[in-house]
């Protein structure tokens, strides 16, 4: 590993997320929470997780923790590199479920093995393997956690032909001062009520529609795109081929088309995978 590389793999190099995680579940409600089921539903195909084990790498606020606790799993396990993220993910167990058996740690998913953490039928991360730092590492190590027959559940940037420049813009952003940031975010929220106008969409119902898409804030979300860093992507055909050679069937898959004008230009989004383990040794 290069010295560059190692850099990226350091806390302090990467965007805050906790803070805006910590922001984000003082707003969850019992609406947010269903659509945090709904998502998991749709994306493992699974109305229920009675009885079954449920890992969530990159935990954020413990939403989607929590939906899999309504859902029925059995034995909770949330990391997250952030300690802000671990706190939020807490608070958020605390309020909505204190009886589960949920736990969450600060630490990194390179730094986890499965020899102390075991496997689990379910093992979910959403948006958050491509910011480590070494993504295909991430996903490696992600994919050591799935139980035999089990299920990794994925959401990862799209690759686009703008990404060395999000990398770029990102990275300034993430050292950039507050007034500097919020500045950025006026810029690219009009940017993008012009791109709407221009192609006949209406900006406004899609800020009022956008809890309806994993219960999350559009106003959050745009912070946290926008500080996305360290940054890589992923076409379906890498993702697929991948994990393909590591024994992972896939399952499902929820993969964007491409925006009809200047893809890429306002943000790749994630594309979202479901893949299941058929190696009778999970991760070796």
């Amino acid at each position: 590993m290069d010295q560059s590389q190692s850099n990226l793999l350091a806390v302090d190099s990467h965007f805050a997320f906790g803070k805006n995680w910590l922001d984000y579940s003082r707003k969850i409600d019992e609406t947010k929470l269903g659509q945090a089921i709904a998502d998991l539903q749709r994306l493992s195909g699974c109305e229920r997780f009675d009885g079954r084990s449920f890992l969530d790498i990159g935990c954020g606020s413990g939403l989607h923790s929590l939906a899999a606790i309504r859902m029925g799993a059995k034995r909770i396990v949330g990391v997250d590199i952030d300690e802000n993220s671990i706190t939020a993910s807490r608070d958020t167990i605390a309020r909505f479920a204190p009886e589960a058996n949920a736990r969450f740690d600060a630490v990194s998913v390179f730094d986890m093995h499965p020899e102390t953490y075991g496997r689990f039928e379910l093992v979910y991360s959403w948006g958050v393997l491509h910011h480590t730092g070494d993504m295909y590492r991430a996903l490696e190590c992600a994919a050591g956690f799935v139980r035999p027959d089990g299920l990794l559940m994925l959401a990862l940037y799209k690759k686009t032909p703008f990404c060395r420049m999000w990398r770029n813009i990102k990275h300034w952003y993430t050292g950039a001062p507050p007034h500097a940031q919020r500045r950025a975010r006026q810029v690219y929220i009009e940017l993008q009520r012009l791109i709407f106008r221009l192609t006949g969409q209406n900006h406004d119902a899609h800020i009022r529609n956008y809890g309806k898409s994993r219960g999350m804030d559009y106003y959050n979300d745009i912070h946290d795109w926008m500080g996305g860093y360290p940054y890589e992507s992923i076409s379906p055909e890498q993702c697929r081929a991948f994990f393909g050679e590591r024994d992972f069937r896939l399952d499902r898959e929820f993969v964007q088309l491409p925006a009809r004008y200047l893809p890429g230009l306002l943000g790749s989004g994630c594309d979202e995978y479901t893949f299941r383990c058929d190696h009778a040794e999970a991760g070796h």
